[in-house]
């Protein structure tokens, strides 16, 4: 395997990082200073939901999603083909699950690269080849080579907080009579603008990531054409999936191969680049291959 570290990725991770950092800082200062129950409150709510996300984001992550950790009697052929990658990709072999959804996707999930998952859909497996399969389980695996997941979990839990404060952050005060409603308001209306900055940030950076992501599995299977072929494939399939369908798991949109969202609004904002730009780099590097 022809692995070439992805500097752009990993500077873009440590900016997203850095600035998310920045932000949270203040918005630590702004809960617990207009806020009841102080530093020690915040601490222990904060600290506490972080370390349950870091250390249990992969099993959580399977679960929200429905999908069952399967064995290598349930699905051979998977599990040699995540075994094999995973070797060709120097990695330990992750947990593989399945997700019994129509739904033609797949993601990674997990704090680092020893405690990793890599799970498809039965949609997924019914509607690819084996060399297209090969190619949805390289990319998820060059998620796992990158490091990426980890950054998309904190970036995304230090989101969710900052979401949660607003949906719920009325319930902080006791009722719109308390004497600290002023304060409340402050949090909360701080709390979206980190809540809004947050997503732009993980947005930008997931995007890159797929793009590195797609030259990854490339350099794995030495197949770009069998991924381009997948991406195709996939996108055809999602657009046929009912709306409610699509609403159930679109939540998950920065982890998937290829988002849930459709329309303008949608590619708006997108955590994913356009399969077609997706497909047209993909083939580009085909024929940067054909000609060595």
């Amino acid at each position: 395997m022809d692995w070439q570290p992805d500097w752009g990725l990993r500077a873009r991770m440590f900016v997203t990082m850095f600035l998310l950092f920045a932000l949270y800082i203040v918005f630590a200062g702004v809960l617990t200073a207009y806020m009841q129950g102080g530093v020690v409150l915040f601490a222990l709510f904060f600290g506490g939901f972080s370390l349950v996300q870091y250390y249990f984001s992969d099993t959580l992550t399977l679960k929200s999603m429905g999908a069952k950790t399967v064995s290598a009697e349930e699905y051979p052929q998977l599990h040699s083909s995540v075994e094999r990658l995973s070797q060709q990709a120097d990695l330990p072999k992750p947990k593989v699950a399945v997700v019994d959804s129509k739904v033609p996707n797949a993601f990674a999930t997990g704090r680092n690269q020893k405690n990793a998952a890599v799970a498809v859909t039965t949609g997924l497996m019914r509607t690819l080849n084996q060399d297209e399969l090969d190619g949805v389980i390289a990319h998820e695996l060059a998620h796992v080579k990158n490091r990426d997941m980890m950054v998309m979990t904190i970036a995304s839990f230090l989101s969710t907080i900052a979401f949660m404060i607003v949906r719920w952050g009325a319930f902080f005060g006791g009722g719109g009579r308390n004497k600290n409603q002023g304060g409340i308001m402050v949090a909360i209306l701080v709390s979206l603008v980190v809540w809004i900055i947050s997503y732009l940030l993980i947005r930008a950076l997931s995007r890159y990531r797929e793009f590195s992501a797609d030259r990854g599995a490339a350099a794995i299977t030495g197949k770009p054409s069998a991924l381009a072929s997948a991406l195709m494939k996939i996108s055809g399939e999602v657009d046929k999936v009912p709306d409610n369908d699509l609403r159930e798991e679109a939540e998950m949109n920065a982890f998937f191969i290829i988002p849930l969202k459709s329309g303008i609004v949608g590619k708006l904002f997108s955590t994913h680049p356009s399969t077609e730009r997706r497909v047209e780099q993909l083939r580009d590097l085909e024929r940067e291959m054909e000609g060595f």
